[in-house]
């Protein structure tokens, strides 16, 4: 597995990841835990942010690495 592919796997979990902090923000009841998934998942898109940069360099700089 190349490094691009690594990276562009890794940015498909992180996106998960939020996604499912997003949906457990809506469906729990208890307000401290709602706080609690929405800030994880603010700070989940922070990281998917930098991560999709640096999908961007990389293909930018190795154009064999679009659309991996």
């Amino acid at each position: 597995m190349t490094v691009g592919s690594q990276v562009k796997t890794t940015l498909a979990i992180l996106k998960s990841a939020q996604a499912c902090l997003e949906s457990f923000a809506l469906e729990t009841q208890n307000q401290e835990a709602k706080t609690m998934f929405e800030n994880a998942a603010k700070t989940t898109q922070s990281v998917v942010e930098q991560v999709s940069s640096r999908v961007q360099q990389l293909e930018n700089e190795e154009p064999q690495f679009k659309g991996l």
